[in-house]
């Protein structure tokens, strides 16, 4: 037993610095990354921000063509996979992006480090497959996140997590009161059955408080 005391002493710190010791299961995340929800600038600029991407309104894709709105597409990858020339369109001919947002939208605050990575990490992949761009942003669904998902998102290729100002969206046919926008906001938007009148509400709101809508990327540093 002495022998064999003695032995341990000497070959377990030089197991630790090569990493044997112990089962490799911990992550060595980034610096959590920021949590956008607006923008300190004084530009006259507002954001413009869509989710989901499941209707396909080709009126909504013209008027984000025909004001060239550069706008965030925080898109499901099962959202654009079927229609994919729908958004290859935005993409091609106007300055649209598409973002992260999460593979199948579970509530990332519920997952250990593991499953948010595969939520991220695998939704980004997905996008450069697709589209041959890598998302920069990233929202969580639902607007819920921790610090896990600040440090995971990182890890996924994201410069910062972005929640939104204001919500624009109609929902079971109530339309939400529209704010007056202030420069800086960010303005959330969603691919369901009133795309083309939300946007065109927030666009007049913008237009209204004499903003105009900027890319969301070049206001965030890197």
């Amino acid at each position: 037993m002495p022998m064999t005391r003695a032995v341990l002493a000497v070959v377990g710190p030089l197991l630790l610095l090569v990493g044997f010791a112990t089962p490799a299961t911990a992550h060595e995340w980034p610096a959590p990354v920021a949590v956008v929800s607006r923008v300190a600038t004084n530009d006259p600029v507002i954001f413009v921000t869509l989710d989901d991407g499941w209707n396909h309104d080709p009126a909504a894709q013209q008027l984000l063509l025909d004001r060239q709105v550069p706008a965030s597409l925080f898109l499901l990858p099962g959202a654009y996979s079927y229609d994919a020339g729908y958004y290859r369109t935005l993409l091609d001919h106007g300055p649209s992006r598409i973002e992260n947002h999460t593979v199948d939208h579970p509530d990332l605050t519920t997952m250990d480090a593991d499953g948010q990575r595969a939520q991220l990490c695998a939704a980004r992949d997905k996008t450069l497959a697709q589209f041959g761009q890598e998302p920069r942003l990233a929202r969580p669904p639902y607007g819920a996140y921790n610090d896990t998902t600040r440090a995971v998102a990182g890890a996924c290729g994201a410069k910062a997590l972005v929640t939104w100002t204001h919500d624009f969206s109609t929902w079971a046919g109530a339309t939400p009161p529209t704010p007056t926008l202030e420069a800086g906001d960010i303005v959330l938007l969603h691919f369901n059955d009133t795309v083309t009148a939300d946007l065109g509400r927030a666009l007049a709101a913008a237009d209204a408080a004499g903003l105009r809508p900027a890319p969301l990327r070049d206001y965030l540093p890197d």
